[in-house]
């Protein structure tokens, strides 16, 4: 079997909701909202870990299946939003490293010893101080 690629994972779950007649209630508000609860419920798996047993996560083969499940579901509203929109996920994506490439370059000076703070952003004129995207 070989693996799928976005479009046949979107042609799949497309024909799965068709099936159903599901098709009018996969509008974006709803899709997005799914991808929230979903997103919620990968992170209800974590959230009392601390980060080493976070890191071991898989390690348990309940806690790795719900881990799975999690993601898929995820993944699955997140493509079934994209096919809804029109957005290609991978360009997207690409897209997005790019923009990051820019705004958080490769630091010329080698880390301290000093526990990380996080990227700092170079802000562009363009861009709102108060707008908040993902990296």
């Amino acid at each position: 079997m070989t693996e799928p690629d976005v479009a046949a994972l979107q042609r799949r779950l497309a024909d799965f909701a068709a099936a159903r007649h599901w098709q009018p209630f996969h509008t974006p508000k709803n899709l997005v909202s799914a991808l929230s609860v979903e997103a919620s419920e990968l992170l209800e798996i974590f959230q009392w870990l601390t980060p080493d047993q976070s890191d071991r996560v898989m390690d348990d083969p309940d806690r790795a299946h719900r881990v799975t499940d999690e993601i898929a579901d995820v993944l699955a509203y997140l493509l079934q939003l994209c096919e809804v929109l029109g957005v290609d996920p991978l360009a997207a994506v690409s897209a997005k490293i790019d923009r990051n490439e820019l705004r958080f370059p490769v630091p010329t000076v080698p880390p301290s010893t000093a526990p990380p703070t996080g990227p700092t952003p170079v802000h562009h004129p363009e861009e709102s101080p108060n707008r908040h995207s993902s990296e």
